[in-house]
């Protein structure tokens, strides 16, 4: 029998945790509320779910986390649950579980179980997009997940809004210490608050500017937002008139593994 696999999700509302067979299915998983604006809570509520999933400590452990480890710091970068940055988390969870874990940005984990075996099997480009409590992008090529020289590879949430308009000027303000990110616009919280036509108009302008420098096979949504049914069809239909070719082949997908596809990812680490 083949060795199972730990997946641990932290978001910045749930962290789910997902042990795998060795086939790749799911033979168990759970999920508890993330403890937000308190780090050692999130070690130990990590720790937690970890021992009732695991407790005869036979899986390895991959670990999808917002944001990313700094090449430079070896600490977290760019997370929108901010309470984490600055913060040697890999070491931390691994001094807490007493185990060796994998750590990779969430989407990046998003879009690796969507390549391999989910809505975008087969494709040779793949970008996984996160629209959740913030917007996060992944990018899998031939089946690998590329980190990139500064482990921000497929981070779109915080390029400005394309073509923005003189009434979305200046944009938002976002954690990050700017106006007009993407992310202050297609988030979760931001569709509810600005509601779905002038949504669907954004995605489709921030998708298409990706279209135009990545040029993917498949973009496969993830997040709470990807369970719009009417996005699948809206936005490829207004994002040619951005994307830079005379036809657009990209297909707009939702993920086949829902909203277990980053927990999967992260347990396939290993």
């Amino acid at each position: 029998m083949r060795a199972r696999r730990l997946g641990i999700d932290l978001g910045g509302t749930k962290i789910e945790g997902a042990v795998l067979d060795g086939d790749g299915t799911i033979f168990e998983r759970k999920r508890v509320p993330t403890p937000r604006d308190d780090y050692d809570g999130t070690l130990a509520a990590i720790a937690r779910l970890v021992e009732e999933l695991d407790p005869s400590r036979s899986c390895t452990v991959g670990m999808g986390i917002p944001g990313t480890i700094s090449p430079a710091a070896g600490v977290v970068k760019n997370a929108n649950s901010t309470w984490l940055n600055g913060r040697a988390l890999q070491a931390d969870v691994e001094r807490t579980l007493r185990r060796p874990v994998r750590l990779a940005n969430d989407a990046n984990c998003f879009a690796l179980s969507e390549a391999k075996g989910g809505a975008a099997a087969g494709a040779q480009v793949v970008f996984g997009v996160i629209l959740g409590t913030g917007v996060g992008g992944g990018v899998v090529i031939d089946g690998k997940a590329i980190a990139g020289a500064n482990a921000i590879a497929g981070e779109w949430g915080h390029n400005p809004l394309p073509w923005m308009r003189d009434d979305e000027r200046p944009g938002p303000a976002c954690w990050c210490g700017k106006n007009g990110c993407v992310e202050t616009f297609l988030s979760g919280p931001a569709r509810a608050r600005d509601g779905g036509a002038q949504y669907d108009d954004r995605l489709a302008r921030g998708l298409a500017s990706v279209i135009n420098l990545l040029d993917p096979d498949v973009i496969v949504l993830g997040g709470g937002v990807s369970n719009v049914t009417e996005l699948y069809d809206n936005v490829p239909r207004l994002w040619s008139r951005w994307i830079f070719s005379d036809r657009v082949d990209t297909k707009l997908v939702p993920p086949r593994h829902g909203d277990s596809s980053g927990v999967r990812g992260a347990a396939w680490l290993w």
